[in-house]
C-alpha cells in the first residue's frame, strides 16, 4: 500500500492525473486500469478516474506486484574506455538509457554490458542493475563506470559518497557568466507537480556543483561541472537555477529542440578514482562527441576572451 498526500499545488488535479504524476513508472492509462479496479481509495472510499481531489487528502494505491523481468543480453556496440578483472569504463553515447525500466525494456547499457562481461558483473543492485555504481541521463554522453564483481562495487560506491570518485562534465549553457568560476549549492528533490522533473527544495538532498568558464561566446558559454554530489539531473537543474539551462535542454530551458542536438548539450568528459583492488588513481578522460564540438564549431567567430 502507497500513500500520497495532496500538496496545494495539485489542487484539482484529477485522480488518474495525479497517480501518473506521483508514482514512479506509472502511465496514465495504468493508473486509470488501477482506479477502474478500486485499488485507489480516500478515506477507504474508491476514487473515480475524472475524480477531482483536495488539497490534503491521504490517497492510498493498492499497487500490484510488479512482474518478474528477464534482462537479456545484446550485441550492442561498447566504446570501452578502460577495463580489467574489476572495473569498466565505457563512453556511453547519447540516446543510450543506462538501465531496462517502464518503456525501455532494452538496448540499454546494462544489455550491452551483460553481452560483453557474460556474468562478470556485481549483483548488488539487483537483476536491473548489474554492475551500476552510478548512472548519467539517457541524452548525456561520456564516461561511466560499472563494477565486475561485489567487492569493487562496495568500494566504488563509498568512494561516490566520500567524493574521491570524481567526475567531470562539459557543457554549453545558454547565456554569459559575469564570473570565471563558481558554486552552486542548492538542495535537490524531486518536483512536487511534476514526478518527471527534479528542483532545487530546501527540503531536498544536498546537491553541490562547481563550474568553470572555458569559453565565452555571444549568448552562450561553454563550462566545465564538477560535482560534488550525484543528484538527478542535478548539473541541468543547477544551471537552470542560476540562469542559464543548458542548450538543447527542453525539460529545464527552452521547450524547442536545437537542432543536432537529440538532448542537453552535457558530456561526461573525466573520470578519476581509486582502484578498488590495487588501490592506485586511476584518471581517464574521453574527447567531445561529433556532435557537441559541432555546436562549438557553429559558434565560432564569436569567441571572446575569458576576463
Amino acid at each position: 500500500m502507497k500513500k500520497l498526500t495532496l500538496t496545494p499545488e495539485q489542487e484539482g488535479q484529477r485522480a488518474d492525473q495525479f497517480l501518473a504524476g506521483q508514482v514512479e513508472g506509472l502511465t496514465r492509462s495504468a493508473a486509470q486500469k488501477l482506479l477502474e479496479q478500486d485499488a485507489v481509495t480516500v478515506n477507504g472510499q474508491p476514487v473515480r478516474k475524472n475524480a477531482k481531489l483536495s488539497p490534503g487528502v491521504t490517497v492510498e494505491v493498492e499497487l500490484p506486484d510488479p512482474a518478474p523481468v528477464e534482462i537479456l543480453p545484446q550485441n550492442i556496440p561498447l566504446d570501452v574506455v578502460y577495463e580489467d578483472e574489476d572495473v569498466i569504463v565505457v563512453n556511453k553515447p547519447v540516446g543510450m538509457v543506462v538501465h531496462p525500466a517502464p518503456g525501455h525494456p532494452d538496448g540499454t547499457l546494462v544489455n550491452a554490458l551483460m553481452w560483453h562481461c557474460g556474468d562478470s558483473l556485481s549483483g548488488i543492485n539487483g537483476a536491473l542493475r548489474p554492475g551500476i555504481v552510478h548512472r548519467i541521463d539517457r541524452d548525456t554522453s561520456g564516461l561511466m563506470i560499472a563494477a565486475k564483481n561485489d567487492a569493487a562495487h562496495l568500494a566504488l560506491s563509498a568512494q561516490l559518497q566520500d567524493h574521491s570518485l570524481a567526475r567531470t562534465y562539459q557543457a554549453i549553457a545558454v547565456g554569459g557568466f559575469r564570473e570565471d568560476v563558481g558554486t552552486v549549492n542548492a538542495p535537490i528533490a524531486r518536483h512536487k507537480t511534476d514526478r518527471k522533473r527534479m528542483a532545487v527544495d530546501p527540503l531536498g538532498r544536498s546537491a553541490v556543483t562547481h563550474w568553470r568558464v572555458l569559453g565565452r561566446y555571444e549568448g552562450y558559454t561553454h563550462i566545465q561541472c564538477n560535482l560534488e554530489t550525484g543528484r538527478t539531473h542535478q548539473i541541468r537543474v543547477h544551471m537552470a537555477y542560476i540562469g542559464h539551462p543548458l542548450l538543447g535542454d527542453t525539460v529545464y530551458g527552452a521547450k524547442k529542440p536545437v537542432k543536432g542536438l537529440a538532448g542537453q548539450c552535457l558530456h561526461a568528459a573525466g573520470l578519476r578514482f581509486v582502484h578498488p583492488r590495487t588501490g592506485e588513481m586511476v584518471e581517464l578522460t574521453c574527447p567531445l562527441p561529433d556532435w557537441f564540438q559541432a555546436q562549438l564549431d557553429r559558434l565560432k567567430g564569436k569567441e571572446t576572451d575569458i576576463e
